[in-house]
């Protein structure tokens, strides 16, 4: 896969997975009826839905910001990964397979981008300093 395809790829799946959560975060912080229903359901306290909303937008924030803060979007890709993760499972609990349907999209969604994520940015595999801090122990 050449770099360009690889970076369309990533592109594409940033744009769509900012659209997903940013869309989500705002619903949950503007108290959108649906959003929020589904999410009391799942047994989930009010004061958690926005702090979901907050960290939702601030994760889309530092996904579109091209080539920087390299570090801190993979600490926002596994946050999105927990969300996908909680709630596939709370949905499976409460609601029953069908309603796991969007979770099983994003979460493919979301690993695509975040490999294509780890082909564009391979520098991160390893911390420079690794080797020195192993030698210490």
């Amino acid at each position: 896969m050449t770099r360009k395809s690889t970076s369309i790829i990533y592109w594409t799946g940033t744009a769509l997975t900012s659209l997903w959560f940013g869309a989500s975060g705002f619903f949950e912080l503007a108290h959108n009826a649906v959003v929020w229903d589904i999410t009391r359901a799942l047994g989930y306290p009010p004061h958690f839905i926005y702090i979901l909303g907050v960290a939702k937008l601030t994760g889309v924030a530092v996904l579109l910001f091209p080539g920087k803060l390299l570090r801190l979007k993979e600490w926002v890709f596994a946050g999105v990964f927990f969300d996908i993760l909680f709630a596939f499972f709370s949905k499976l609990s409460v609601l029953g397979f069908p309603a796991t349907i969007d979770a099983i999209v994003a979460f493919v969604m979301v690993t695509t981008t975040y490999l294509m994520f780890r082909k564009l940015y391979p520098g991160l595999r390893k911390p420079e300093h690794a080797n020195t801090m192993n030698a210490a122990f």
